[in-house]
């Protein structure tokens, strides 16, 4: 396993960057890139579930490892989603941290992901993107 991090400066207040990111309406939309039509199914707490799915009923699953709002939120990956089945992966604590730094008028979002070598290309072409539609959401609900 390799940890990436990919890190953009938005002219947006960490709630509003926070909002953008785990909100029903937006998080589909940020998170295109990876696969259109994507959602997250959780409630959002520290400790519970999260189902990162997508339409065609495959996807992953993990825990809400830390939730510090609007700061901190960590996943931890435990398996894959096929066809509507969690497959549990031998992974030893494979993150996907988000950490939001106020920096007076903007805020810094920084990803830190651990991947597989075989998902890195996939990954840093499409997190850029991904950040991307972040920035255009938060920075347009201004």
């Amino acid at each position: 396993m390799k940890r990436k991090t990919f890190n953009l400066e938005i002219n947006a207040s960490r709630e509003r960057v926070w909002d953008v990111l785990w909100n029903d309406k937006t998080y589909g939309q940020w998170t295109a890139p990876f696969c259109e039509g994507t959602y997250a199914e959780s409630d959002w707490n520290e400790g519970s579930e999260i189902l990162f799915m997508a339409p065609n009923n495959n996807g992953m699953y993990g825990i809400i490892d830390k939730k510090k709002e609007p700061e901190l939120m960590a996943f931890k990956h435990l398996g894959e989603i096929q066809k509507g089945e969690k497959v549990k992966k031998d992974w030893d604590s494979v993150m996907e941290i988000y950490e939001l730094e106020d920096e007076g008028e903007t805020t810094n979002l920084k990803v830190s992901m651990d991947m597989e070598a075989e998902y890195e290309d996939f990954f840093d072409k499409t997190f850029p993107k991904a950040l991307e539609n972040v920035k255009k959401l938060a920075e347009n609900q201004q």
